[in-house]
Order: C-alpha cells, then sequence, then structure tokens
C-alpha cells in the first residue's frame, strides 16, 4: 500500500472479482478496479465506518478521480474535509457498475447482471474482509448523484440491514417528468437507425467518437434494460422500449413496469416508509434549474416524506444537473457523521 503526504489523499485501488457478474448478458467484466479512498489516520489496524459513492449515468467509480481545472477531485475534497476537521475519517468507496449500456441503474436486472446483488453483497462483504473497516450496517452510508442518487436512495430503501445513512443528489426521479420528455428524441434516432435497437447499438459501438445528438437514445436503451429487460432476445436488443417507436405511443404496460422503480412510487409502499425512517441521515438536495426536471420530483417526494413523517434535510440550489460535485462537501460530512457514532 502506498501512502500519501498531506498533500495528496490516498486511494488504493482494489481488484474485485464477481461470481454473480461473471457470465452477464453483455459480456461485462467480472473483474472490477474499485477505487478506495482511505483516511489518513488509516494504519491497517484502527477500524473506520465506510461511504458507498455511486458514479452517474455513463460514468464509474473512476470518474470521482477525473481531474478538471480549477476544482478538487472527490477524494481530495473528502481528505481536506476530514484534515480540516469539517469531517469524521471515513473509508470510501467508489463501485464500478458500468455496463456496455452506460450503466445500471444499480438493479439486478436480466439484461445487463445482478449489479444490486454485486454491490450490497460481494462488494461489501470483500471490502470489510479487505479493509479495516467498522462492518456493522449503521456504520455504512451509501451516496451519489443522478443515476448513483437514484441507487442510492433505492438501496437504501430495499437494504436498510446494508445502509444506515444515504445521500441522493438529483437522484432519478418522477418519471413521467425526467425520462418521458426523452422519447420523441430517441425515437426520432432509433428511426434514423431502420427502427433497429441492434443497428443503432452497433454503429455506436464501431464509433471512436460517439455522437453526441445521439446519446438520448443509448439512454433510453439503458434504463430499459435495467427497467423493463428482455431476456428473450439477445443483447443488444434485450429490453422492451416503453413506446412504439413510429408513432411513440407510450405502451402502458410498459410504461408502468418502469414507474415500479420510480422513488416516488416505492414511497407508496410501508416496508420502504420503514426503512426510511429507520435511517440515521436521509440527504436530498436537487438544483433549481435541473435540465431533466428532477426538482419537481424531489420537491414531492420529500413533501411526502414529511407527511409520512420521515426524517430527512432536502436542499435546493441555483445551478443546473451537471457539474455540481461540489454538493459533496455538504452531504458526505453529515452522512460520515452519522455513522461514526
Amino acid at each position: 500500500m502506498i501512502r500519501s503526504d498531506e498533500s495528496r489523499p490516498t486511494v488504493v485501488f482494489e481488484a474485485v472479482e464477481s461470481a454473480v457478474l461473471r457470465g452477464n448478458p453483455l459480456g461485462d467484466p467480472a473483474r472490477r478496479s474499485v477505487p478506495v479512498f482511505l483516511p489518513p489516520s488509516y494504519d491497517g489496524v484502527r477500524r473506520f465506518p465506510v461511504m458507498y459513492l455511486l458514479a452517474g449515468f455513463a460514468s464509474t467509480g473512476m470518474s470521482f478521480l477525473n481531474y478538471s481545472f480549477g476544482r478538487k477531485t472527490v477524494p481530495e475534497m473528502i481528505d481536506r474535509l476530514i484534515r480540516e476537521g469539517a469531517m469524521p475519517e471515513v473509508i470510501v468507496v467508489m463501485p464500478d457498475c458500468m455496463t456496455r449500456y452506460g450503466g445500471s441503474q444499480y438493479v439486478d436486472s436480466a439484461a445487463t447482471g445482478a449489479y444490486e446483488t454485486y454491490l450490497t453483497s460481494e462488494l461489501i462483504d470483500h471490502i470489510d474482509r479487505t479493509f479495516q473497516t467498522l462492518p456493522e450496517a449503521r456504520h455504512r452510508a451509501v451516496a451519489g448523484k443522478s443515476s448513483g442518487g437514484f441507487g442510492a436512495l433505492r438501496l437504501g430503501m430495499r437494504h436498510p440491514d446494508r445502509f444506515a445513512a444515504v445521500a441522493c443528489h438529483s437522484g432519478d426521479m418522477d418519471f413521467d417528468l425526467c425520462y418521458r420528455p426523452n422519447f420523441p428524441n430517441a425515437a426520432r434516432i432509433l428511426e434514423r437507425h431502420g427502427g433497429s435497437v441492434a443497428a443503432f447499438f452497433e454503429c455506436w459501438e464501431s464509433l471512436d467518437k460517439k455522437p453526441k445528438g445521439e446519446f438520448a437514445l443509448l439512454d433510453v436503451m439503458a434504463m430499459a434494460a435495467a427497467y423493463d429487460p428482455d431476456p428473450s432476445k439477445p443483447a443488444p436488443a434485450n429490453m422492451r422500449l416503453p413506446f412504439e417507436p413510429r408513432t411513440c405511443r407510450l405502451i402502458e404496460e410498459r410504461w408502468e413496469r418502469w414507474k415500479s422503480f420510480d422513488p416516488l412510487t416505492l414511497l407508496e409502499e410501508p416496508r420502504y416508509q420503514e426503512a426510511l425512517g429507520s435511517l440515521r441521515m436521509l440527504y436530498l438536495d436537487c438544483g433549481s434549474l435541473d435540465e431533466y426536471n428532477l426538482q419537481f420530483g424531489h420537491r414531492r417526494f420529500t413533501e411526502r416524506a414529511a407527511g409520512l413523517g420521515i426524517a430527512h434535510r432536502y436542499e435546493e440550489f441555483a445551478d443546473t444537473h451537471t457539474d455540481t460535485s461540489y454538493r459533496y462537501r455538504v452531504s458526505l460530512p453529515l452522512l460520515a457523521e452519522a455513522i461514526s457514532g
């Protein structure tokens, strides 16, 4: 293990071999390299709480290490917060749940693989075996932004035996507002490829420079693969689109399948209400100028949570959906404090 000086954080890369991802439908690797931030006092003896930080769509754990002029990487931000006494010391794990479609939404899917199981069982157990963690759920948190925020919130609802604190930054919710506006654009792109998802994806993968104008269809494909897989079809067409391609007419039964994953839908189930109510910290925020209309879903979620008596903290800030990693300066100290006691 290489130790850093005080000017740079310590990040090690842990190779994790997954049994549940082996042989996944997309042929994605079962062996993943996972960045792990170690706090300044980590000496291999003292134990620390653990935070799992989930990347957004088309990103992965390595993305948190990306250098950008004028802005600290996320590990640099965390390291500074700790050294300044603004945040308790924690281990931070940055999982790789990437797929050929651009992401897994951190769910188990017959189209992409068992990423929820991988994260909540295999990865957590591997980290607890390998590092000096406090392995109880009360010392573990999960956070993320966008698709990562959706994943963090959903995992917190479904696995209160694994996580005691959750932060959701601009997480996908209110699917009618955040996903449906994208469908006409996706349908137009699909038409240019003869109405074939497979033809589109084969063309997309063959290009060294991906056309940004066609990202909308890739996004819909990835969400459909997560929320409504069709294992009877071979990849890359092993999902059901929620609309009829020629007319863009919504297919109600398919759309209901998508909406069963919507945090606003999940919030109506007593077991998930109980799970959220049991958390030591539930934090949500969203930019008031979010291009994907997520601020409206977040307002609905927080109003409903408050009505149910679920303790949480919600903040809005004057910004869009992109380049908002600075918001981790607010959430991560709160989570770290919650899981350190």
